[in-house]
């Protein structure tokens, strides 16, 4: 075909991309680090496998991390600048996780832009999951996962219709903010994995003070697990030991509980 024959089709973005793009801009200032920890979790796998409840990866690292931050305040920490003044630094009393979910576009978007992204991405919020059986925490991403889009996540559909410099304002605000409002709008720390698309994301942009991922479990059950920080409030001393207890935990106290689902009935 002739290059003159060749015609370019230039679209606005959406309001759910420019939403992403105003999260990644915040992101961006925020001096993030990774520590990795190659973590044992065969007999995780192989109960997780044989519970009679269907109990996802995600469930099992966002209940254990929060147990883990129960004893670790910055991991429910976060930091607060302050015009001509010194940083302050904000804690919340309990956890609430992060989870970012690719859901299918709803049918309010224009054709062309299912055309050009299928899916979107959306957060949902889950206020203490370390309270939470597995079970019931299943259950809740399960809901967030199927459920409608303008019913689960109507804030984030929202925030994103809101114009752009409202819209910004808004997100600055929300992560300075020393209100209890500002972990339950945005969380304490956030969880994003491409396990279940056989990758790793482990540089994934985030503006919460620590985001944990994780990579697929390979045969001899080793997984590669990483936890983003935010080096204005952590150290990587205090993250490796994180990364420490959260093995622990994963491999002790998350463990009983699989067992304690009983196994799976035979087919």
């Amino acid at each position: 075909m002739k290059p003159e024959a060749l015609k370019i089709t230039t679209r606005r973005l959406d309001a759910q991309r420019m939403l992403v793009a105003d999260i990644v801009r915040l992101s961006r200032r925020v001096p993030i680090f990774p520590v990795d920890r190659e973590m044992q979790l065969g007999e995780l796998e192989r109960l997780r496998r044989a519970a009679a409840t269907r109990i996802g990866w995600a469930a099992i690292f966002m209940k254990a991390y929060a147990i883990v931050a129960r004893d670790r305040p910055a991991l429910r920490s976060w930091h607060v600048p302050r015009l001509l003044r010194r940083p302050r630094w904000a804690t919340s009393p309990v956890s609430v996780a992060s989870l970012a979910m690719s859901r299918p576009r709803g049918d309010d978007t224009a054709p062309a832009d299912r055309l050009l992204d299928p899916e979107s991405i959306y957060w949902a919020r889950i206020r203490e999951p370390d309270g939470m059986p597995l079970a019931a925490l299943q259950s809740e991403i399960t809901r967030f996962a199927t459920a409608p889009v303008d019913e689960v996540f109507r804030r984030q559909l929202e925030l994103a219709m809101v114009p752009r410099l409202l819209r910004r304002i808004v997100l600055r605000w929300n992560l300075r903010s020393t209100s209890v409002k500002r972990a339950l709008r945005i969380g304490t720390f956030s969880l994003s994995t491409l396990a279940g698309e056989g990758c790793s994301n482990r540089m994934h942009p985030t503006f919460l003070t620590t985001s944990l991922t994780y990579a697929p479990i390979d045969a001899d059950g080793r997984m590669n697990v990483t936890l983003l920080a935010d080096h204005r409030l952590l150290d990587g001393v205090p993250v490796a030991r994180a990364l420490a207890a959260l093995e622990a935990t994963l491999t002790g106290e998350i463990a009983a509980e699989l067992r304690s689902l009983g196994p799976r009935p035979p087919r």
